[in-house]
């Protein structure tokens, strides 16, 4: 039995807990693989007040989980598998346990999404579907493909860059999405460049990536693309975490809440990038991890 139960343990959820115990309530964290969530993932974490130089996905997580056990955070790391919301107290049941606390905060964010073209699913993790911090030094010397054009994509292709020797950028829109910071980077690369209105459309290969096509949004054409060996890393969005709510009345999959981050149901909470909200950054999920924890502590 808790006070405060949070399932998920990325910004928002590290922030909840840090501020839960703050107030004296017995907090405890499930979190299903590891502290950091998708930021804990990325090649680097940017735009984020006081953050160290040279920060990564890796190094930021690392913090924040140390941040948390130091304050008296109980971190678990468990499935969890069924989720009872409504009533005086809830209940979290994982693979491995069952918990139950009159208070709850939702903050187990989002899964990216694949593509779903085919040869995908064959490839994932030997080609396709890679993570750039753990899997770019492998691809040294060869030629990568960026899927997508928003902060988070472009953000990740610059990274790559230092290790390719050709970098492209491929998304379905006219134009990149991302800040003009970034866009300002990609046009001062030299090896990198940007493929518009297109999208990949099929991988080939049995162990590896042998070739790709390019679809042209424009026109229909598919462009067929020799490649050996070549690396490709998928930026294509991400779904909310929301599957285990039924309880709860959703928003195109996300969680609507208030200003103090209360859903519908009285004790429920909700923070970070599973709610509905207009931006989705780190820094906002660790101030709706703050928000959420004092008002559940009161």
């Amino acid at each position: 039995m808790y006070d405060i139960i949070i399932i998920g343990a990325g910004p928002a959820g590290i922030s909840a807990g840090i501020y839960a115990v703050s107030r004296g309530k017995k907090t405890v964290i499930i979190e299903k693989n590891a502290v950091g969530g998708i930021i804990g993932k990325v090649s680097t974490v940017t735009h984020y007040s006081a953050i160290v130089p040279g920060e990564t996905g890796a190094t930021f997580a690392k913090r924040m989980e140390r941040q948390a056990l130091e304050a008296g955070v109980e971190i678990i790391y468990e499935n969890v598998e069924k989720v009872t919301l409504e009533g005086d107290i809830k209940t979290v049941t994982t693979s491995r346990n069952h918990y139950e606390a009159p208070k709850i905060i939702l903050a187990n964010g989002t899964t990216p999404r694949t593509l779903g073209i085919p040869g995908e699913a064959e490839l994932s993790g030997k080609g396709i579907g890679l993570n750039a911090a753990k899997d770019g030094p492998s691809y040294k010397g060869k030629n990568i493909y960026v899927v997508g054009g928003a902060d988070g994509a472009v953000k990740e292709a610059l990274y790559l860059s230092q290790f390719a020797k050709e970098l492209t950028i491929i998304h379905f829109e006219d134009t990149l999405g991302c800040v003009p910071e970034f866009l300002n980077k990609v046009r001062q690369t030299d090896n990198i460049k940007v493929c518009l209105a297109s999208r990949l459309n099929k991988v080939y290969g049995k162990n590896h990536v042998e070739k790709l096509e390019i679809l042209n949004e424009k026109n229909g054409t598919i462009n067929v693309i020799e490649d050996d060996g070549c690396g490709i890393f998928v930026y294509a969005g991400a779904d909310p975490n929301t599957e285990l709510y039924t309880e709860l009345k959703l928003d195109n999959g996300y969680i609507p809440v208030n200003e103090k981050m209360e859903t519908s149901i009285p004790g429920v909470y909700a923070a970070g990038d599973i709610r509905v909200k207009q931006v989705r950054q780190a820094a906002t999920a660790v101030a709706d991890g703050a928000v959420a924890a004092i008002n559940a502590a009161m």
